[in-house]
């Protein structure tokens, strides 16, 4: 008997207060689905109205097997590409799909795209920290936890130039976190595309003596060429990838030599396949893989499946946070494991994962959650 998609559904959920968008696919075969994230921090509501509106009519009754096909048809179904709300959905599917895929052959999702090559996967932490000391302590903690990099961000906003003693402040906090955590703990930071290009190089060349793993999109990705810029005029790897979508928009930045880490983000790139297919597009041109997701469990499944089979895969992001949700405590019936900073390749079928359905619906959604808003000293409108 074909197996079919038989019903799409969207559960809306908010574990410690984050907004997460879950996706279920259920097929006509008894207990066979299929699970995904298309969480879209800002903008969830519109995300789950785009798949039960449009996704759902369009799949329902199609076979689950013809991943690529129904990739495509979801892709060039919309007309206009690219945008965010649309590839979320999708992404969201494509990874239900797979899920379904791994389950009905018995294999781990990695198994069929290559197979794995690596038996764990590297992770880094989030830190932070208004004051120098504050940043070293909680740094020192995260490498008290296990983890052998992390993450932090400069203060913000941001002035498009601004003073000497912003840049010295942050060199200041970036020099203490070098110093509590030594030489063999990786520190990268993430600039969130909040710098002005002439700040963005006077605040790298501030930080490259304490040796960043990389810099974060140093500024926005739409202007590919200024990126391009900052990359050739400093040693320190640059970053980006979190909010471009689809193999085309990567594209650019490897052609232009933008960035030699990229941070693709299965929830919303275009899915497990389309991550897989940017890594090896950057791994012509000797770049990193080095995934984003500061989401929930289920998108870190995806990942991972991705991570093992990917040979110039870097390291993972990982929120760390207190309550253990990011990692699926509560939220699935076996929760990930850190130990020493990695994660073990899963080795149960589809995802690896069972989702506590309890769980999710039992955490109300709001709806709520939205981007900071950050002024400059004048006024007007500063990037977060």
């Amino acid at each position: 008997m074909s197996v079919k998609i038989r019903d799409i559904r969207v559960i809306c959920t908010a574990p410690e207060g984050i907004n997460l968008v879950v996706v279920k696919i259920e097929t006509n075969q008894p207990g066979l689905y299929g699970l995904g994230c298309a969480t879209f921090a800002y903008r969830h509501l519109t995300v789950k109205h785009l798949i039960e509106e449009y996704m759902k009519p369009l799949l329902v009754g199609r076979p689950v097997e013809n991943i690529e096909e129904t990739w495509q048809l979801m892709h060039q179904n919309g007309y206009w590409r690219n945008g965010p709300i649309e590839n979320n959905a999708i992404s969201g599917i494509d990874m239900a799909l797979w899920d379904i895929k791994g389950k009905k052959l018995g294999a781990p999702v990695y198994e069929l795209l290559g197979g794995r090559c690596r038996d764990k996967i590297r992770m880094y932490s989030h830190s932070g920290g208004d004051t120098p000391k504050e940043a070293a302590a909680n740094a020192k903690k995260r490498v008290e936890q296990g983890f052998d990099a992390i993450k932090i961000s400069p203060d913000a906003p941001v002035e498009h130039i601004d003073h000497l003693g912003y840049v010295d402040a942050l060199a200041e906090k970036f020099c203490a976190i070098r110093e509590a955590v030594g030489k063999n703990v990786d520190i990268a930071i993430d600039f969130h595309g909040r710098i002005m290009a002439g700040m963005a190089s006077r605040l790298i060349d501030a930080i490259a003596p304490y040796y960043p793993m990389f810099v974060e999109e140093p500024v926005l990705p739409e202007n590919v060429e200024v990126m391009a810029s900052i990359a050739a005029k400093t040693s320190v790897p640059i970053a980006t990838g979190e909010r471009l979508f689809t193999k085309w928009s990567f594209r650019n930045v490897l052609e232009q030599h933008a960035a030699v880490v990229l941070q693709p983000d299965t929830c919303h790139c275009g899915g497990i396949f389309e991550v897989r297919k940017i890594a090896s597009m950057a791994e012509m041109y000797y770049a990193s893989v080095a995934p984003h997701n500061p989401l929930g469990p289920i998108s870190l499944a995806a990942c991972l499946q991705v991570d093992a089979c990917t040979p110039n895969f870097l390291i993972q992001e990982h929120p760390g946070m207190a309550e253990g949700w990011d990692r699926g405590v509560g939220y699935l019936k076996k929760p990930f494991e850190i130990v020493n900073s990695f994660i073990d390749v899963p080795t149960a079928p589809g995802l690896g994962i069972e989702v506590d359905e309890d769980y999710v619906r039992s955490h109300t959604f709001n709806g709520d959650w939205d981007t900071p808003r950050l002024f400059h000293t004048d006024g007007s409108v500063a990037q977060w």
